[in-house]
């Protein structure tokens, strides 16, 4: 396992607003949008920073399309297994 050397740490409230923007678009999205819906300019390594960390928390799903919204209380085992098999979602 490689350590990333991590500049800086990207505080809640860029952690939230990335959030937000994610939760509130109905299709996928590039990052480069992610970067333009932003309230404020963010780092692209703090940004990849956070976009990993959503995905490890089974937050986002990154796919060809962009990254999408994925995380629900109430996910279902079947679906959770399929995400992690790498089957399309729409």
């Amino acid at each position: 396992m490689m350590l990333k050397q991590v500049l800086h740490y990207p505080r809640l409230d860029t952690i939230l607003n990335v959030e937000k923007v994610l939760k509130n678009v109905k299709e996928a999205i590039s990052k480069n949008e992610i970067d333009r819906r932003l309230q404020k300019q963010v780092m692209r390594p703090t940004l990849n920073l956070i976009l990993e960390y959503l995905e490890e928390s089974g937050k986002i799903a990154l796919l060809k399309q962009g990254i999408i919204w994925i995380y629900k209380n109430d996910i279902s085992r079947k679906l959770r297994q399929k995400l992690e098999k790498g089957v399309k979602v729409k």
